[in-house]
């Protein structure tokens, strides 16, 4: 899969998530749901996307794949900012993008994604 193709596809899992849009931060591209970020583009260039996680759950994304995922460095990652290689499994994907947005969606969004089948 080539990093174009990697992009692509990370783009299409985070906006096909309710009330999804992409936007742009500090020339980044960035994706949100109600103005709140969820997960961005920020480091593509390096085959990483990164996903606003809680601490539990970066540790637990961590433990269960350390070859996927990466604590951001510095300050970020000690507040649940997380990279994901790009071109990790779909289901990988899905699930680590999911859970970003959960995060940072109003509950009854979270709830429509969840139940959404």
């Amino acid at each position: 899969m080539t990093n174009k193709e990697a992009i692509d596809r990370f783009r299409r899992i985070a906006l096909g998530l309710p009330g999804a849009a992409e936007g742009s931060h500090a020339g980044a591209v960035d994706f949100r749901v109600n103005h709140r970020i969820f997960v961005t583009l920020a480091y593509a260039a390096r085959n990483q996307g990164t996903l606003k996680l809680t601490l539990g759950q970066q540790a637990d994304f961590l433990a269960e794949r350390s070859d996927v995922f990466e604590a951001v460095h510095g300050g970020w990652g000690r507040m649940g900012m997380t990279f994901i290689r790009l071109d990790a499994e779909e289901d990988i994907l899905i699930g680590a993008i999911t859970t970003a947005y959960r995060n940072v969606a109003s509950k009854p969004l979270a709830k429509k994604r969840a139940t959404k089948k």
